[in-house]
């Protein structure tokens, strides 16, 4: 059976195995005895595709997997019925780890690096990724980037994207993101960051939504996104065009685990974009989904049922 092509391709260059688990007390010293733990393949643009299959939408996934992790990673994920496209890379994959203290109910998390890319497997890997860059597209690079990896790669794969006729929508942190704070361009399509990660690039501190919008309005003036979708965690989310900015806000929400928050958010704005919807519209459920995803245990993502519901609940103000 051949599967069908997806309007959307995830981009995951540095994936990892979750690991999730719990234990009595998180205390130095003695060994520490742990519940039965959770394994879920993950990285940024791999939880963008399972979350995009709880909400009901599609994707083809793009993923460098290495090693036995990353073996058992790559079997998860097919498991789930996502299309695939494996680039093998030397090494093993990471494993990050989710651990909660049952005493004080704070989860406390742990992310290994990943395998070192040497030039030539960042080569080989622009090649490999080219032919699935189809022409209507939205292509999500989404996640850290492996050691070795430039900083300036996705500026790269934007301009094969838009070459190709497709959009990028970016979602990073570190020095990934300052160097696409500065992309010289052509913009991208759509950039996410939260309000901690602006305030690390800027320099700058941000109290309200206002002075993020401003932010985010001088990064588009500069041409380094076409969309800025900024978080301000459970308070909502700020969203800047040249032709509007606006404050999603959601209702209050118990969180139970902030691990795959923000990815629910991008499948789910990507999901409404690729579907012709608003930018506002796709926020909207963006804060949704990510608010779905508070409310889940563990690694676990969002819910369909229960972004419907909160979506009916999410506030939207221009600012």
């Amino acid at each position: 059976m051949v599967r069908p092509m997806s309007d959307i391709l995830t981009i995951t260059l540095n994936p990892a195995l979750d690991v999730a688990t719990s234990v009595e007390a998180v205390v130095p010293g003695p060994k520490l005895r742990c519940a039965e733990p959770r394994y879920d393949p993950g990285g940024g643009g791999v939880n963008v595709s399972r979350a995009l299959l709880r909400l009901e939408g599609s994707s083809q996934a793009f993923v460098a997997f290495g090693g036995e992790t990353g073996s058992m990673s790559l079997s998860m994920l097919k498991a789930e019925g996502i299309g695939v496209v494996h680039f093998p890379t030397a090494g093993n994959t990471r494993q990050s780890f989710a651990i909660v203290d049952e005493s004080t109910g704070q989860q406390f998390r742990f992310q290994l690096p990943g395998p070192v890319w040497q030039p030539d497997q960042t080569e080989r890997m622009l090649a490999a990724l080219e032919p699935h860059l189809a022409k209507g597209r939205i292509a999500v690079m989404s996640g850290s980037l492996p050691p070795g990896v430039p900083a300036g790669i996705a500026s790269t794969v934007n301009r094969m994207v838009i070459d190709k006729g497709a959009r990028l929508f970016l979602d990073t942190s570190g020095e990934a993101l300052s160097t696409a704070a500065v992309n010289p361009g052509p913009p991208f399509a759509l950039l996410r960051m939260d309000g901690a990660e602006a305030s690390e690039v800027s320099g700058q501190s941000f109290d309200t939504p206002a002075e993020l919008a401003d932010y985010g309005a001088e990064l588009i003036a500069k041409g380094a996104a076409e969309r800025l979708v900024m978080s301000m965690g459970a308070i909502g989310t700020v969203g800047v065009s040249a032709e509007e900015r606006f404050f999603c806000r959601p209702p209050k929400i118990e969180t139970l685990s902030a691990v795959g928050a923000g990815d629910s958010m991008v499948a789910a704005i990507t999901l409404e974009l690729s579907r012709g919807g608003s930018f506002r519209d796709a926020v909207r459920h963006g804060v949704a989904a990510a608010g779905s995803a508070v409310m889940t245990p563990a690694t676990q993502l969002c819910a369909k049922a229960t972004a419907e519901e909160i979506l009916g609940r999410v506030v939207t103000e221009v600012i």
